[in-house]
């Protein structure tokens, strides 16, 4: 009997670490999610005048454009328009394929949509990879600014407490008072 009690436990315990597994990746499914949710892709054509924003999937959530490229003419602002929203879907593409990658662990998805990329957009699979290190890279903090603190608290902090008055006072306030004035 106790073969079938051992062997029930060890049943119960692999069902156990298959519950955990599944929390686990529900949990990371939720991250991935959210991660998902809050991803922007932002591209500028190469004079600055068209500037898109996507989102997941590649959804358009922002053009601008500069007077300067409004001028140039409806064909040019046309041209330059499908080419910066084509730069931002397809970051947009690869910060999700990476994301997706982390959490699920499909090592392949992100150079499959390199490699798409690169044939549908006429560039390299390098290209990409470099552009793809570029947009994932965390971004540098510029140095702090000391300019404006001086040297005990910084420029911005409340002045210290102003010093009680000089009247009155201890005997020991008194008696150094004195003290000094009697040197003169």
């Amino acid at each position: 009997m106790s073969a079938e009690f051992d062997q029930l436990v060890a049943e119960f315990q692999r069902f156990e670490a298959g519950v955990r597994d599944a929390d686990e990746r529900f949990a990371g499914l939720d991250a991935m999610r959210q991660e998902l949710t809050g991803l922007r892709a932002t591209a500028a054509s190469p004079d600055g005048g068209v500037t898109v924003v996507t989102g997941p999937g590649g959804a358009v959530l922002d053009v601008t454009f500069t007077d300067a490229a409004l001028a140039k003419g409806p064909q040019a602002l046309s041209a330059a328009l499908m080419a910066t929203l084509r730069e931002a879907v397809g970051a947009a593409a690869r910060r999700q394929a990476v994301i997706v990658q982390e959490h699920v662990g499909d090592d392949g998805l992100v150079e499959q949509v390199l490699e798409t990329q690169a044939e549908a957009f006429g560039t390299s699979v390098e290209e990409l990879r470099s552009k793809l290190a570029e947009e994932t890279a965390p971004p540098i903090a510029a140095p702090e600014d000391f300019s404006e603190d001086r040297v005990l608290r910084k420029a911005d902090a409340p002045d210290p407490p102003a010093a009680p008055p000089a009247s009155g006072g201890s005997a020991g306030d008194s008696f150094l008072r004195n003290l000094f004035e009697e040197e003169d």
